[in-house]
């Protein structure tokens, strides 16, 4: 078991109080300038995604409690900049292994390394699991306009997250893999309102919408609509920051919970990541 020192806020007020929990997951950043986030279990911990800076990425560990030690690997969604940024640097320094798909692993190495030196390099397939220190890790496909791009699902000690990003569609596969997690981080980009209305010119906006682009508030919603009361923890992720708004995106969220909202936990996830006065967090 892990304790934890948890920050809630409801109604404009802070309360504090120690939980004992299994598994935590930490948005370190969330948006097309740069992905990362912690998940720790009982006995160690994951990086999903290495969107900022090696530097950057161990600032905001420390800022919210997220021990670099404890990490025993790396795992990257797609090959896209803002998703491994700083992966060649910061595996390096972890001294831990990079998982992916060998469609992303090809990309990163043959077009996106920073230097030459030895990295250890693990290649993933869709829906065979592997063991990730003490985690068991089970990569999904998901669809977006990259080499190879994946999802994951997080077991470890009893608990289960999902990670889904960056993906045009979600199918049913991604569904029931989605509906036996405990928690999940779910992608919410863009209101198509503001997508058509905004400053993007036609051909980005028509990737966007695009079953390989991102998934929107709607169809997000619809996900959720469709989990009901077997995921009890969100966060929504990747949230455009000129297609989008944290309150729309919510809104959004909470009309796909329906009567269910209540007892969910919805987190918003942003580009700045957690806090001590902002958590993005969900505990397990």
């Amino acid at each position: 078991m892990i304790f934890f020192r948890v920050l809630h806020k409801e109604s404009g007020l802070i309360q504090t109080k120690t939980s004992i929990v299994r598994m935590r997951c930490t948005i370190l950043a969330s948006g097309s300038k740069g992905n990362c986030t912690y998940v720790a279990g009982s006995n160690g911990s994951l990086l999903i995604d290495a969107g900022l800076s090696a530097k950057e990425t161990f600032v905001r560990m420390t800022k919210t409690g997220c021990d670099p030690d404890r990490v025993a690997a790396i795992l990257v969604t797609h090959e896209h900049g803002d998703h491994i940024r700083g992966l060649d640097v910061l595996a390096r320094k972890l001294s831990c292994p990079v998982y992916g798909t060998q469609g992303t692993l090809a990309e990163f190495l043959s077009h996106r390394r920073t230097s030459d030196k030895p990295l250890q390099i693990q290649a993933c397939q869709y829906d065979t699991a592997f063991s990730a220190g003490e985690f068991r890790v089970l990569p999904f496909a998901t669809s977006h306009d990259a080499a190879e791009p994946c999802g994951f699902v997080l077991q470890e000690n009893g608990s289960k997250i999902g990670y889904c990003t960056d993906t045009g569609i979600v199918t049913s596969h991604m569904l029931d893999l989605l509906r036996h997690c405990d928690g999940v981080v779910l992608e919410s980009n863009h209101c198509p309102e503001m997508l058509a209305n905004g400053p993007y010119p036609e051909s980005l906006k028509r990737r966007i919408r695009s079953n390989r682009g991102h998934l929107s508030n709607p169809a997000a919603a619809r996900v959720l609509q469709t989990l009901g009361k077997d995921v009890t923890q969100v966060v929504l992720s990747h949230l455009s920051e000129i297609n989008n708004t944290p309150e729309r995106a919510r809104a959004s969220a909470r009309d796909g919970m329906g009567l269910f909202f209540e007892e969910k936990t919805l987190i918003v996830a942003s580009q700045e990541g957690s806090s001590p006065d902002s958590p993005q967090e969900i505990l397990l």
